[in-house]
């Protein structure tokens, strides 16, 4: 894909002033990209001529931001190099985890490291790890512990992301894009893309195989309808299903098919969040795309580089986005769940 060589050189040298230790973050950071009005809705929830700030860059692939409210800072994998790094205004940029989502000896393909991120009601981070094929949690005396590697004895393919209910139920999705052979990876254990329940006691449950590739998953402010995105070029799309009593789903329906505007740019299904309103803001082709709760496209942020997933941060008004080789950041008018 084409890049700005000026824009690129001068968000690297943020991103290496930041590594080599120097605190000062700069005040002023590049802008990139525009928003994209769809519908006149969105005129509350964010501003047209909202700035896109490149916050930090340099790294390969960025994926699973979280923030931290205790602590006051972004974490997010960079999976090629298996590491999670950690962003914040005053300390800028440094390694939080490595090795993040692999720990073998041999080479494990070009996604090992870990994908989704999230900081659990303990404050504790769980992960998404392709390379081990499991769900982990960092422990607060900083061990980390497996929440779960199989499904009847059958390990996941490469657990992508996760969130977690109000009751402590966590609802994670497994498509394949961390095996190195994808598909056709001879360790692959199981026949089909899930999206699973792990219950607070360790059990965990198949929810559906209704998706080719599941990826993003997000639930409503009410914890009432769960959403997953799938990842797949032919058919990108997002759908909903309503959260029954004991936790398992019910019948899904289609929230919407971007298939129409993959011509728009790069990028696909992946990675949401939602806002305290239910607004649904999920990575899509071409930017992150912004739906009402019933699933009307209200607008889109669009970076011109492929978005991978975002989260809410700082007071809860601002969206950190994971975009290629890039974080960003971009202001709101909204609050996003949990704040």
């Amino acid at each position: 894909m084409k890049r700005s060589p000026f824009l690129f050189a001068c968000v690297a040298s943020i991103a290496i002033t930041s590594l080599s230790g120097n605190t000062d973050t700069p005040s002023n950071y590049p802008v990139i990209g525009k928003i994209n009005k769809f519908d006149d809705r969105l005129d509350e929830l964010i501003d047209e001529e909202a700035q896109i700030e490149v916050i930090a860059s340099g790294f390969v692939w960025t994926e699973g931001p979280a923030w931290n409210k205790e602590g006051g800072f972004l974490v997010f994998s960079d999976i090629p190099r298996n590491v999670v790094m950690k962003w914040s205004e005053t300390e800028g940029l440094s390694e939080y985890l490595r090795p993040a989502g692999y720990t073998g000896i041999v080479d494990y393909g070009r996604e090992p490291g870990s994908n989704g991120l999230l900081f659990d009601a303990m404050g504790r981070l769980t992960l998404c790890e392709h390379g081990d094929r499991r769900i982990s949690v960092l422990t607060k005396d900083g061990g980390k512990r497996t929440l779960a590697d199989n499904y009847k004895g059958k390990r996941f393919n490469s657990p992508n992301d996760l969130v977690y209910h109000p009751n402590g139920n966590l609802y994670f999705t497994d498509p394949i894009y961390g095996l190195p052979g994808r598909q056709d990876d001879p360790r692959r254990e199981m026949d089909y893309c899930g999206v699973f329940l792990l219950r607070p006691n360790g059990e965990v449950e198949l929810l559906t195989k209704d998706f080719t590739r599941p990826n993003g998953i997000a639930l409503s402010p009410d914890g009432k309808t769960l959403y997953v995105a799938q990842s797949d070029s032919a058919a990108p799309l997002w759908r909903s299903y309503p959260v029954k009593g004991d936790g398992k789903i019910g019948k899904g329906k289609l929230l919407y098919n971007a298939l129409k505007f993959k011509k728009d740019g790069v990028g696909n299904a992946d990675g949401m969040t939602v806002d305290r309103k239910g607004n649904l803001w999920a990575s899509g082709p071409a930017g992150i795309y912004i739906f009402s709760p019933q699933g009307d496209l209200l607008g889109r942020i669009e970076m011109g580089e492929h978005s991978s997933n975002c989260t809410w941060g700082d007071d809860g008004s601002t969206l950190y986005m994971t975009v290629d080789m890039y974080v960003c950041r971009v202001r709101t008018k909204t609050v996003g769940i949990g704040f």
